[in-house]
């Protein structure tokens, strides 16, 4: 009498245990295409972040070790010019009431 109940009630725990994997293993299967697909996507962008700092770094460098490419930064950020040079101005000139894009 006692195997036939053993029986009963291990097919019982089989079944459910096949229900539950037929329910859960989708999900899961979803769940770590996702987390692939981020680390994928997340490996890209550390890619391009090392790109840029090498990049920012080579730029220090060039302005640490020459005064002429210091210059040329400080003139252009402060737009500024020597006075025998002749400066020309290309575009648009502004009008009033309109505003300048990104203010």
């Amino acid at each position: 009498m006692k195997a036939p109940l053993t029986r009963f009630a291990l097919l019982i725990v089989f079944l459910a245990a096949v229900g539950y994997a037929f329910v859960a293993l989708p999900r899961g299967m979803r769940a770590w295409q996702e987390k692939e697909r981020q680390i994928a996507e997340k490996e890209r962008s550390n890619t391009m972040l090392v790109r840029q700092l090498e990049k920012q770094r080579e730029r220090i460098r060039r302005l640490s070790s020459d005064p002429e490419e210091q210059e040329l930064e400080i003139r252009k950020r402060l737009k500024l010019a020597r006075p025998e040079e002749k400066v020309f101005i290309t575009g648009e000139p502004d009008r009033p009431g309109k505003a300048e894009p990104g203010r």
